[in-house]
């Protein structure tokens, strides 16, 4: 039996499934724990009943989801808008050394995922499909990409991609402490807190209000809402061209790069008016939240869970390869480039978090940290400016760049 859906059907499905996991996170606390994302949730459960009815050859659903590249777009469009390069001077060298630290690790990441495929004989981006795309990128880079890998002749890539990037969340999260951990023991580092409890109170308390501004609670307006949305829409519209000028040079490349470069633009024209024209972006990063909801929900909705099977033995050497080299990257490059001190081994923790999983992740790695050795204000400050506002929009590039190297 074929289950078709509409479009609009698919889209009421998906916002079900994100509803299905949104609860489960709310009531199973390991999911909370290792943060995985509520759409990711529901759409393994949802691909599970699925891989079910394809098993037994009992059903199936035939899907349309010409809605899950639209969310895509907007989604990637609200990214571009982060690439702030007045945020970026405001953070200091320290910023910069880190986001450094990030670039190269996406680059390591997608080297060593080719090499292993190589090894494997397997195709090169099968390799990508455990690199960069879901270690540093996550969910939404896997399901935006490995359509794409996919498209070049990669079988199997978008489900090696999400089960890539789910293993990323889980091992990111569990390497962090140790990684940490070892490096205050080993060099003896303590934290700067003072032992006066009231200075002690204070500083973490900067600890919070450097950790709530990655991520603040705000008052949105119903009119800076729509503009934000214009924007976007703008934005998408100029990328557009963007992307088929580049294109014309014979680059493949996401539909959604153009609109990304575009947001950016748009984003740094409103940093430098001087108060002449503003981007509404705690408005946008609302509007990006929603839009990566259900395209996620959306794409882990379609995912083959059976084109795992022949790819299983090599994806596992590959991935713990992957959880090897960004652990050993955030023990000896990451620690000794943000100054060896405690702060330091704060970030290589809050590096294991996003150089595998998500933002939220790095944030948790350090949290536990912290919660045990000590407040690390600095750390709270630069990691979420890296890996919330930067490291996506590089990430993107980066992996257009393999990928026309290896199609």
């Amino acid at each position: 039996m074929v289950i078709s859906l509409d479009m609009i059907q698919t889209l009421a499905l998906a916002v079900v499934v994100l509803l299905c996991g949104q609860l489960l996170c709310t009531k199973v606390s390991i999911l909370a724990r290792f943060c995985i994302p509520a759409p990711v949730v529901g759409g393994l459960i949802f691909s599970l009943l699925a891989l079910w009815g394809h098993q037994s050859g009992s059903f199936s659903f035939d899907m349309n989801m010409v809605l899950k590249d639209f969310f895509m777009m907007l989604f990637f469009t609200t990214i571009g808008f982060t690439a702030s390069i007045q945020v970026l001077k405001k953070g200091g060298l320290q910023v910069f050394i880190f986001l450094a630290c990030a670039v190269v690790l996406v680059a390591l990441q997608n080297v060593v995922g080719v090499a292993l495929a190589k090894v494997f004989s397997l195709n090169p981006l099968i390799g990508l499909a455990t690199g960069s795309t879901p270690m540093t990128g996550g969910h939404g880079t896997s399901a935006a990409f490995a359509p794409l890998f996919e498209e070049l002749g990669a079988h199997g890539a978008y489900a090696v991609a999400i089960a890539s990037a789910t293993f990323g969340l889980i091992m990111g999260s569990m390497i962090g402490g140790p990684v940490a951990r070892t490096l205050i023991t080993r060099n003896h580092l303590l934290s700067k807190a003072p032992n006066d409890p009231a200075a002690l109170e204070h500083l973490v308390e900067e600890e919070e209000e450097a950790a709530n501004a990655a991520h603040p609670k705000v008052v949105l307006q119903q009119g800076d809402i729509l503009v934000g949305f214009y924007l976007i829409a703008i934005a998408m519209g100029i990328g557009s061209f963007f992307s088929f000028l580049i294109q014309k040079t014979g680059l493949t490349m996401p539909a959604y790069i153009g609109a990304m470069f575009a947001a950016a633009i748009i984003r740094n024209i409103g940093d430098y008016s001087g108060g002449k024209f503003s981007v509404c972006m705690d408005e946008i990063g609302t509007l990006g939240d929603l839009f990566l909801s259900l395209f996620l929900a959306m794409a882990l909705m379609s995912l083959k869970l059976w084109e795992l099977a022949e790819l299983a033995g090599p994806m596992m050497v590959m991935l713990l390869a992957q959880t090897l080299l960004t652990g050993c990257f955030a023990f000896f490059i990451t620690f000794r480039l943000m100054g060896k001190d405690y702060d330091a081994a704060v970030m290589a923790a809050g590096h294991c978090g996003f150089g595998m999983g998500a933002t939220p992740n790095a944030m948790a790695n350090m949290k536990a940290v912290t919660n045990r050795f000590g407040p690390s204000v600095k750390a709270f400050f630069i990691v979420p400016i890296v890996g919330s506002l930067f490291i996506d929009f590089f990430n993107a590039s980066i992996i257009t760049m393999f990928m026309n190297m290896f199609k």
